[in-house]
């Protein structure tokens, strides 16, 4: 089992995934956007080779806990996906449950990573969203793990 993690934004989607004992996230790619079929299919492709169980979307909320434009923007392409992959003849078979994340300041976090590390910023717009993909579903994944050792 393997939990994918996403950033979803206008133009991208950073994507991360967990290693096999669901300890750490690594980044993955950054997902240049061109159209929501080409997009979703990338996502399946991912759910398939890496038999990912559970996918985790960062949840752009505004500083007062409430959703915006942005966060309703990627509750519609989640929903898109979630039906992909209920429909998909490759997945239709396939337990796969979809989790959200509050993602605030992640982005900010990953730009201050970057610039700490003296990442050129052209250099930075292309992977600042497969590090923020990272740094939503290592959240997420901490919390698993200590919500599931404490059930143990």
């Amino acid at each position: 089992m393997k939990i994918l993690g996403l950033d979803v934004g206008d133009s991208t989607i950073g994507v991360a995934i967990t290693d096999d004992l669901l300890i750490t996230a690594q980044g993955r790619e950054t997902i240049f956007r061109e159209s929501l079929k080409i997009d979703i299919d990338k996502l399946i492709e991912y759910i398939i080779t890496e038999n990912v169980n559970i996918i985790v979307v960062g949840l752009p909320k505004n500083m007062n806990g409430t959703i915006g434009m942005q966060g309703e923007k990627t509750i519609s392409f989640v929903k898109k996906l979630e039906k992909k992959i209920k429909f998909s003849i490759r997945t239709k078979d396939k337990d796969v449950k979809i989790e959200y994340w509050d993602e605030r300041l992640t982005s900010k976090a990953a730009e201050k990573t970057l610039i700490n590390a003296n990442v050129r910023r052209d250099k930075r717009k292309k992977v600042i969203d497969k590090l923020a993909a990272v740094y939503i579903l290592q959240g997420f994944v901490d919390n698993y793990n200590m919500v599931n050792k404490n059930n143990m």
